[in-house]
């Protein structure tokens, strides 16, 4: 698996290769300089509501793009089928995890609304650039993500709080990956919180509520981003009879370049 993964960089042939069942790894890495998106799919009677609700909350739900009832193609990655070119699904019912699936077809209704999601990939991707080491990078671990007391605005059924993907930085660079990550607006944006991590309900950093725990070194102060994570938990939460997410680390690989998402320089 692992040559594989290391000759996987053009999305459409990570796409086929996901379809033919021949890779089911992590996609962090993977396709340099591509947009990738995290997966929410449900049924349309909920949709409305679940568009409200990211359009209220764009920093942790920024939209990349939503398609009709019973599409399966999006437009940012032609010929492509979400059905089938993501390298793992989990499948809820009642707001609890039926299964994980290497594809959704057994599954797929023609009332099923697909919504992909901006993904910190591409604001990792910038800071990585421009030389702000990332530990969970270096360590090959998934981001730490956290539940917090900041609560989102609701929409219907869906309202919760905001999900936090957690960074140590250093104290002399904060500054610069603020000014780089307001330029991906549509990639969560700039940091929502700088330090003490009390002061938005999270206890204990070594206890992350999603992904993998890094340490705070000497010299790093924690900063917080809103996650992708956050709509699937405040969907999750709404107790929805049926919806498919992506698995964990297992995003969908677009065709669209990182650089089409970056607003204006700061």
């Amino acid at each position: 698996m692992a040559p594989l993964r290391d000759g996987l960089r053009e999305p459409r042939a990570i796409r086929e290769a996901c379809r033919s069942g021949a890779f089911a790894g992590q996609t962090a890495g993977l396709a340099p300089g591509c947009v990738q998106t995290n997966l929410m799919i449900l049924p349309r009677e909920a949709a409305a509501e679940f568009l409200a609700f990211c359009e209220r909350n764009p920093v942790p739900c920024p939209l990349v793009e939503v398609l009709p009832a019973g599409e399966t193609e999006a437009r940012c990655a032609p010929g492509s089928d979400l059905r089938t070119d993501l390298p793992g699904y989990r499948i809820f019912r009642d707001g609890r995890l039926e299964r994980e699936a290497d594809d959704i077809l057994d599954v797929w209704r023609e009332d099923l609304v697909s919504f992909l999601i901006g993904c910190s990939f591409s604001f990792e991707e910038a800071l990585v650039e421009e030389g702000i080491a990332l530990r969970h990078l270096m360590e090959g671990r998934n981001v730490a993500m956290f539940d917090t007391s900041i609560a989102c605005r609701p929409a219907g059924r869906f309202r919760g709080n905001m999900v936090v993907s957690m960074r140590p930085i250093r104290h002399d660079r904060v500054e610069r990956v603020c000014a780089i990550c307001r330029q991906f607006p549509r990639v969560h944006g700039e940091p929502v919180h700088v330090g003490d991590p009390a002061q938005i309900g999270i206890r204990d950093l070594a206890r992350p509520d999603y992904g993998d725990a890094v340490a705070i070194a000497d010299g790093e102060v924690p900063v917080f981003w809103g996650c992708g994570v956050t709509p699937q938990a405040v969907a999750l939460a709404s107790g929805l009879p049926f919806c498919i997410t992506h698995a964990p680390g297992r995003m969908f690989v677009t065709d669209l370049a990182n650089e089409s998402l970056r607003g204006k320089p700061a």
